[in-house]
């Protein structure tokens, strides 16, 4: 059976350019052409219009991105909120004029005019991983621990005012692409998961519905198999298969519960990156036998290293048409 492969491009769209992470992140111009002509490259099923996706509202609401060396991609140090309760007061951030937002908005409009048929989609982070960036992981991680109930009334908090980005998605015409990696396991565990993070992300994706006027997917990395039935019960009708979890058995449970969720089911990035042909030819034989027959699957990556070879991509679409 044929399966589509869809690589997830974010940072790895800067090489297109010849640029830094940094300097396509900042430059409506660059960000285009890198998501343009990584687009013309890989066809890729999504153009997710970001490079450092878990920083934007973060920096919406004050946080600093902090310039990194190199081609390393940009990050947060220093947590914006010393206290729960100064995450409680924050005001709705505005798209129109707060970070780049804007920018990011501006730059989707025209990809989505350059390939109208493209699934063009703006980032939009879940709950727990803004909090991740606005807190500072320690921090959060010991507030879920110490104050779980506040730090359930924070995530909350934080998922109400994400409506603002997404109806300005939404007005734009454009989609919209959720991640929320932060928030799997181990970081969070099962129990934590189900009582601090799962009310304000099942808020956030209804909220996310009912601007784009569907469900939209719940992209998380990690290792998300002990709260597949917690993210099949959002609604959501996407989720992300990752090499940290059990595939087999991540494919088999949505299959057998929820056949009309479709599934990403991914290629190890570093693998997809190395140097070495027949260990990726291995890798994809063996999701292909996990996938087997199942008609919800599509083949994809975690997010691909800036530095990864364009020319492993053409091989592995190669052996794909096969």
């Amino acid at each position: 059976m044929k399966i589509a492969f869809t690589p997830a491009i974010y940072e790895h769209a800067a090489r297109f350019v010849g640029r830094s992470p940094w300097a396509v992140s900042r430059d409506s111009d660059l960000l285009f052409e890198a998501h343009r002509r990584a687009y013309l490259e890989y066809q890729h099923q999504v153009i997710a219009v970001g490079i450092d996706i878990y920083n934007l509202e973060a920096e919406a609401y004050g946080a600093r991105v902090e310039k990194p060396e190199d081609d390393a991609i940009p990050a947060i140090h220093q947590p914006l909120l010393a206290t729960l309760e100064a995450g409680l007061e924050l005001a709705a951030f505005d798209p129109a004029c707060d970070g780049r937002i804007a920018m990011v908005l501006k730059t989707g409009q025209r990809l989505k005019r350059e390939f109208p048929g493209a699934d063009v989609r703006i980032p939009v982070a879940g709950p727990f991983s803004l909090a991740f960036n606005l807190r500072g992981i320690s921090n959060l991680c010991e507030d879920a621990i110490l104050r779980p109930v506040e730090t359930t009334q924070l995530l909350m908090h934080l998922a109400e005012n994400q409506a603002v980005l997404c109806r300005a998605i939404a007005q734009a015409g454009l989609d919209i692409a959720f991640f929320e990696s932060a928030a799997a396991p181990p970081i969070l565990s099962p129990k934590q998961f189900r009582g601090v993070e799962l009310p304000a992300l099942q808020r956030m994706l209804s909220l996310a519905a009912e601007c784009v006027g569907h469900p939209v997917p719940c992209i998380m990395g990690g290792n998300t198999y002990p709260i597949l039935p917690e993210l099949l019960s959002t609604g959501t009708n996407f989720l992300v298969c990752n090499v940290e979890t059990n595939q087999q058995a991540f494919v088999e449970t949505v299959w057998r519960t929820h056949p009309h969720v479709k599934i990403r089911v991914n290629l190890d990035p570093g693998v997809v990156a190395c140097p070495e042909p027949e260990r990726i030819y291995r890798a994809i034989d063996h999701l292909l036998a996990i996938v087997g027959d199942r008609t919800n699957c599509v083949m994809g990556t975690g997010a691909l290293p800036y530095e990864t070879p364009f020319e492993n991509l053409r091989l592995i679409r190669q052996y794909l048409s096969q």
